[in-house]
């Protein structure tokens, strides 16, 4: 089963969003209880959609001018990228299927 794996820094973030034409970014934190909950399912997301879409995390703690350019202010933000361009975000803990939907809904 695949897991999502951590972006390590903006010149990592900033060539995916360059060479990926479909990304799901999970931004994170160790300390976030409610990032927690949502880790196993976006997990489960790169597993499902890993033929389809490249699904990472991001320790914002770490990155933090990433969290401000893209305006992040409460965790956990999951946030959608298509030809590298922000086309939707999701804030807090939500069912798997929310997260599957928005990806298929994306793709299509």
């Amino acid at each position: 089963m695949g897991t999502a794996t951590f972006i390590q820094d903006q010149t990592e973030f900033d060539s995916l969003l360059a060479t990926e034409s479909f990304l799901v970014v999970d931004c994170t934190a160790t300390w976030c209880g409610p990032c927690r909950l949502v880790a196993p399912l976006i997990d489960q997301l790169a597993a499902e959609y890993s033929d389809r879409a490249k699904v990472l995390k991001l320790d914002l703690d770490a990155n933090q001018p990433i969290a401000k350019r893209f305006g992040i202010r409460s965790i956990p933000a999951v946030l959608f990228f298509k030809q590298g361009e922000l086309i939707e975000t999701l804030v807090g803990v939500k069912p798997y299927e929310e997260f599957s939907n928005a990806v298929k809904r994306l793709l299509s």
